[in-house]
């Protein structure tokens, strides 16, 4: 089969301005950035419209290294959707340059459903995520100015809080020291980079509902603490109204198109292990302004992205999906089934029948949060009938919906089975009012607990002294209101990345809290998940390269 960049080169895309007009998009609305790309304003969102538009949840299961699919079904759906002549829209992130180079490569979709232009939506595509960067550090640099500059007048800062980011995976920007040198050179001091995934300022655009709550949430940011021990804001430094000015464009979303013309909004991209792990508020309601359907995912399995996206996105936007889909793979099953990672190719019926048990619990969680759940099973060439009947037969002891996707293959047509059931499902058993996992007015610690309980399965969980004195310095400062945002691994219910299937009996471990005061969200750093990836022995960059003026390596 030919490579995914090859197919999305052969693919015929249509001028923007057409796949505007399919949705009704005046052309006078559109900002192009090129013949295949274009910005919408956010202020053509239409609230009594997203209200009629049905919303579809993409997650899975926990994932292998190699992830499960959730982009490919994603598009997929919307190509069968299109196939049986619905208005399906999709919503989804923007990927980062970190995975596309390093382990994971690019996060465009597969095979005959990817959104393209992919190599533009891989790499620079309208320049959000370096918006996003210059926001952060030119924050980073204005505190280190100020206190440069208002030191001589007794001011300083006990503790700062506000990191850097860089778009890469590098380790080695993890824990600097700046300010080293002469005294023009500013005061030296600890500091170091997250991946801008990671960045308070994504999590700011992704829930943002508009340019003045954008300024809002940027004066609001903690920065630190003064030696008088007072919190520190950007609003304290003034200079809110600047960081707003670099991401005025970047507000708004991005339209583009899948490999079959389906229109797409692409939007924003952090990531579900170290951050909230969904795309912006802003592109969701846009896409629903324009579809009858609107088709986003949430990153990794769903006892991250899934619960973030109903803890956090939908608690702040008031959105309320119609169904959930969980994403699988004989390849995952058979990993959660105790079959070694370098075996899951192979058949094994007793792998899958084992490794069943991780479905189920994310299963039982999607239910309990009220949702009506659909099994989409993402198949490889590899699979067979057998393993694949043990999957469908029980689901169907569940009362779990089960449909196939052969987008990746088959396009559109691929994925018409799974669009039917889709539509059918809404129709008769559309999902009942979110239930969250955890009240407003629980304590931090009481929604961690919830969370790491009823969604991963701890026993218990522990809480170390730097992390109990910044929950105490959130409460101290007003934040205890706000939802938390866990930051742990992907491959595991637990914080342990080599604990498959559904482990139980285990503490959940919180060595950190983040407190984003302008995201409006407590993060709490579990076991040793850290938020600046780095590379691995044989990064994807070594595949990437320019042949006769085309991009090559891109997956």
């Amino acid at each position: 089969m030919k490579s995914d960049i090859e197919i999305a080169r052969e693919a015929k895309l249509l001028p923007i301005a057409e796949v505007a007009a399919k949705l009704g998009i005046d052309n006078n609305l559109l900002e192009p950035y090129g013949k295949f790309i274009a910005k919408i304003p956010y202020t053509e969102i239409n609230e009594d419209k997203v209200k009629k538009s049905k919303l579809i949840l993409v997650t899975a299961i926990t994932p292998t290294k190699a992830g499960i699919g959730k982009t490919t079904v994603s598009v997929g759906l919307a190509l069968g959707m299109a196939k049986i002549g619905k208005n399906a829209v999709l919503a989804l992130r923007e990927p980062s340059l970190g995975p596309c180079f390093g382990m994971k490569g690019g996060a465009a979709g597969g095979g005959y459903a990817q959104v393209v232009p992919m190599d533009k939506i891989n790499l620079h595509f309208t320049g959000d995520f370096h918006a996003v960067t210059s926001a952060d550090n030119m924050i980073a640099a204005l505190l280190d100015n100020y206190i440069y500059q208002h030191r001589k007048e007794g001011f300083g800062m006990k503790e700062i809080l506000w990191k850097r980011v860089l778009d890469v995976n590098d380790r080695s920007l993890r824990k600097i020291v700046t300010g080293l040198g002469p005294y023009s050179n500013g005061v030296p001091q600890e500091a170091g980079f997250d991946i801008t995934p990671a960045s308070e300022i994504m999590a700011i655009l992704c829930l943002s509902k508009d340019l003045e709550d954008l300024r809002r949430r940027i004066d609001n940011i903690l920065l630190g603490y003064t030696l008088e021990g007072k919190p520190f804001t950007v609003k304290d430094m003034g200079v809110g109204g600047s960081i707003v000015a670099l991401l005025k464009d970047a507000i708004n979303p991005n339209l583009v198109q899948t490999t079959e013309n389906t229109p797409a909004f692409i939007h924003g991209g952090p990531f579900a292990n170290i951050a909230h792990g969904c795309n912006s508020i802003i592109a969701t309601k846009t896409a629903m302004t324009y579809g009858d359907y609107v088709i986003t995912e949430a990153g990794f399995a769903a006892d991250l992205g899934a619960e973030k996206f109903f803890d956090i996105k939908c608690r702040k936007s008031g959105l309320q999906p119609a169904l959930t889909i969980i994403v699988a793979t004989l390849q995952g099953l058979k990993m959660h089934g105790g079959i070694p990672v370098e075996k899951i190719k192979e058949p094994s019926e007793e792998g899958v029948r084992r490794g069943m048990s991780n479905l189920d619990k994310h299963i039982e969680n999607i239910r309990g949060f009220g949702q009506t759940v659909l099994v989409c099973f993402n198949r490889f060439a590899q699979d067979t009938d057998a393993e694949i009947n043990l999957v469908k037969e029980h689901c169907k002891t569940l009362g779990v919906p089960f449909a196939l996707n052969n987008a990746y293959n088959e396009g559109g047509s691929g994925a018409v089975d799974l669009a039917n059931l889709v539509v059918e499902t809404i129709d008769k058993t559309p999902s009942a009012p979110l239930k969250l996992t955890y009240a407003d007015n629980q304590s931090i610690q009481e929604k961690i607990e919830a969370v790491a309980k009823k969604i991963y399965g701890a026993a218990s969980v522990s809480f170390s002294s730097d992390a109990l004195k910044k929950i105490n310095e959130a409460v101290a400062s007003g934040y205890a209101g706000f939802p938390v945002c866990i930051a742990k691994t992907q491959y595991s219910f637990s914080q342990d990345p080599t604990k498959y299937g559904v482990p139980t009996g285990f503490n959940f471990d919180i060595k950190d809290i983040v407190i984003n005061a302008g995201a409006e969200m407590i993060v709490a750093i579990a076991g040793d998940i850290i938020r600046m990836p780095g590379l691995p022995l044989v990064p994807q960059a070594m595949k990437i390269d320019v042949v006769n003026g085309e991009i090559e390596g891109l997956s």
